[in-house]
């Protein structure tokens, strides 16, 4: 395992987290209930230059975010790459970073506009570009997942962990597929029909179709 930067320590680097992750689970949450009411969705909503839709949920997220590890970590020797702002320097003195943050602040966009629940917040810590720690929060859930080292677990806004069930299935037949909502086509049914799954569950953010595999709810995604 990697040695972190210079002043960052792993178990209080967790610890921002969670505070970041629950601070943005608010945010999300009350655009969400606010999408709600269809007289006010076009103003939340607008459409960015690769047709793709971004709510004020995305922006606000990923604004948030970005601000509380320049507060918290504002010498600290990283970057930050964001779906909605391209890479961004922590470090103005820094031209370049083995460290850097992945940010999506709101994956599963069009679901969390139809008042689907299947979205998430996923933020990662790569070091030369492979992954050193990563976090999934599933506001619909109250689900904060951690991945760190070998390890991956999940834990509520209290702090509570919940159990990992994988369902350990071993034939096709027995198998839950969990595939996309949103990108969706008539090859990938002919496959699934091929190859004959038990159940096909389809689902918006990939951090939740994970999540579901993790807790046993599906098998394969």
């Amino acid at each position: 395992m990697f040695n972190l930067p210079i002043g960052v320590d792993i178990n209080n680097l967790i610890d921002d987290l969670r505070i970041f992750s629950w601070e943005a689970e608010e945010i999300l949450t009350y655009y969400s209930n606010k999408l709600k009411d269809t007289n006010v969705k076009k103003d939340l909503v607008s459409i960015k230059d690769n047709n793709e839709p971004v709510t004020l949920a995305d922006i606000e997220v990923n604004d948030l975010i970005i601000k509380r590890i320049k507060e918290k970590y504002e010498d600290v020797n990283w970057q930050l790459l964001s779906e909605e702002n391209g890479i961004i320097r922590l470090n103005k003195s820094v031209m370049n970073s083995d460290w850097l943050w992945v940010l999506d602040p709101l994956d599963g966009t069009k679901d969390f506009i139809q008042g689907t629940n299947n979205y998430a917040l996923h933020l990662a810590l790569n070091y030369k570009n492979k992954p050193y720690l990563g976090i999934v929060l599933i506001p619909d859930k109250e689900e904060l997942w951690i991945s760190y080292s070998e390890n991956v677990w999940c834990e509520n806004k209290d702090g509570l962990r919940k159990e990992i069930k994988f369902a350990n299935k071993r034939k096709i037949e027995e198998m839950i597929l969990v595939t996309s909502k949103n990108h969706n086509n008539q090859s990938l049914q002919n496959i699934i029909k091929i190859l004959g799954f038990k159940e096909s569950i389809i689902m918006g953010s990939i951090g939740c179709k994970i999540a579901s595999i993790l807790r046993g709810e599906s098998d394969i995604y």
